[in-house]
């Protein structure tokens, strides 16, 4: 019979099985080559736990399988293993000033639990890839399955292969709620920098990061996996992305597929490989209603700035400087349309759309004082899909300019 545990060298503890509801956890776990089971450290249940100052090695090279997602009806927690930390129900769990490294799963995942604080915490070189070598989401820290009052802060996670902080929840259970996501260094991470995924009153605030999307070999093309820095899945409303800044995204700034009734203020993106922000609406529970977008500073990306569907919403005070890098602001130019019906989609700094991933009425919207600028913004600054009437919108004092630098 396999010991749980035994001592390796440098006083590291091996592990060959998780350790179930441990009274204390100290020193340098190190996942053994015939490691079985979900994680490092198991709390089922636990109430009023804090797991502080330790490192987990998870020996990724020995432990990682090229394996997909889960099936839309199983948790994350149910199909990964080898991972750091996993924590199922309970209340009141603590996990701060840990390290993980070489995980093959996730290295925390919460599950259906009140009250999960992750802080200051550091990730690097962590999860596993698809059969067809692209990321499957793993390697850093997710909260899932309605989890309530969670918070994940002032934590650092460099060359992450999938997600780096983000939330989901089947859609037949509970959205999470009343989460923070505050104050997490990113580098080199190759799918999300931040997703909130299927939730109610998160705020994700002051995170930076750099070179979001990489190494781009593990991206996930043929999945959609397109790398945001903060982006949105589900039905997600009453939530705020606020003063976060990223640079160097190999795909979008912002993403708002599912979001409603929320915040989006003071963000800044600087070199992009996609629009700015995407509005979406996927999650056939919501509709893209009562959004502010204000004062974000976009800065290079080879579309436009800002896409809009549906209605109520603000879009005032934005800065969106060097778009059109593709120049598909120039009338006729090869590859530059995404949809037949709607030839102005990449060519325009806004644009308002008639749809997403399904149609979407758009009016009512106040889009007010933005500064446009880029390759012949003077000519496609805000435009509409033909069936967007201009008359059920506002717009008013709106600046645009061509900027022949524009690369």
């Amino acid at each position: 019979m396999l010991l749980a545990a035994g001592v390796g060298a440098w006083g590291e503890t091996v592990l060959h099985r998780p350790l179930r509801n441990p009274a204390v956890v100290s020193g340098v776990y190190v996942l053994a080559d015939d490691f079985a089971g979900e994680a490092a450290i198991v709390l089922d249940g636990a109430v009023n736990v804090t797991l502080r100052d330790f490192v987990v090695k998870g020996n990724r090279a020995r432990l990682a399988q090229r394996q997909g997602l889960p099936p839309y009806d199983r948790t994350f927690a149910s199909w990964f293993g080898a991972g750091g930390v996993l924590v199922r129900g309970g209340a009141g769990v603590v996990i701060e000033r840990a390290r993980f490294e070489q995980m093959a799963g996730f290295a925390v995942l919460a599950a259906r639990v009140r009250g999960v604080v992750v802080r200051e915490v550091t990730v690097v070189d962590s999860g596993s890839l698809q059969a067809n070598g692209r990321n499957n989401t793993t390697g850093g820290v997710l909260i899932e399955d309605g989890s309530v009052d969670w918070e994940v802060s002032r934590s650092v996670f460099e060359r992450v292969t999938g997600n780096a902080v983000w939330t989901h929840s089947r859609y037949t259970a509970p959205r999470n709620e009343r989460g923070r996501v505050a104050e997490n260094r990113f580098r080199e991470i190759g799918r999300d920098a931040v997703q909130v995924g299927h939730a109610v009153a998160v705020t994700v605030e002051g995170n930076e990061g750099e070179r979001i999307g990489y190494p781009r070999e593990v991206v996930d093309v043929e999945g959609g996996g397109t790398p945001v820095g903060v982006d949105t899945a589900g039905n997600v409303e009453g939530s705020r992305y606020v003063r976060n800044s990223f640079r160097d995204v190999n795909g979008k700034c912002i993403d708002l597929d599912g979001f409603h009734h929320g915040v989006v203020e003071g963000n800044r993106c600087r070199e992009l490989a996609h629009f700015g922000i995407v509005m979406n609406n996927t999650n056939p529970d919501m509709q893209s209603v009562g959004i502010r977008i204000t004062d974000n500073w976009i800065e290079g990306a080879p579309w436009g700035g800002i896409f809009v569907i549906g209605s109520g919403h603000v879009i005032a005070g934005n800065v969106l400087r060097g778009l059109q890098r593709s120049r598909c602001s120039e009338a006729g130019r090869p590859g530059c349309v995404f949809l037949a019906a709607e030839p102005e989609m990449l060519r325009s700094g806004i644009y308002l759309g008639e749809r997403a991933e399904r149609p979407a009425v758009t009016r009512g919207n106040r889009i007010v004082d933005n500064e446009i600028s880029g390759w012949r913004m003077d000519r496609a600054c805000v435009a509409h899909g033909p069936n967007v009437r201009l008359r059920e919108n506002t717009l008013r004092g709106n600046r645009c300019r061509h900027d022949p630098g524009t690369l």
